[in-house]
């Protein structure tokens, strides 16, 4: 599966972004989909997961509460909804699939496929 990722930008502390990723294949909903994110000097994280049906998701303990990941099957595409964001969340995202529709890993190791990044900048 290919892995397209979209939707970076800048925006101010406490707004809002959303990020896309479309992916290619006719097998998408039995892929997880999953965001990560790389910060200047830092391990790339877990940012959240969502199982192939979409019943299931993961977040890390500090994005909750703020993002929102989601899919259309229909569409192939993943998305993450960030709201009132940090600028601790400055980064670059990248999406990515493990090849089985559930259980929802954290571990960046678990996942095959990856899309290229895109930048998200918060200023304070």
């Amino acid at each position: 599966v290919q892995l397209q990722a979209s939707g970076g930008g800048l925006v101010q502390a406490g707004g809002s972004l959303r990020l896309s990723c479309a992916a290619s294949g006719r097998t998408f909903g039995n892929y997880v989909l999953g965001w990560f994110r790389q910060a200047p000097g830092k391990e790339r994280e877990f940012v959240a997961g969502i199982s192939g049906s979409g019943g299931i998701t993961s977040y890390a303990d500090s994005v909750k509460g703020r993002f929102d990941i989601s899919r259309e099957n229909a569409k192939n595409t993943v998305y993450l909804q960030m709201n009132s964001l940090k600028p601790e969340d400055t980064a670059v995202y990248y999406c990515a699939a493990f090849s089985s529709p559930y259980p929802v890993p954290k571990a960046k190791s678990e996942y095959g496929f990856w899309g290229q990044g895109t930048l998200v900048t918060v200023s304070s």
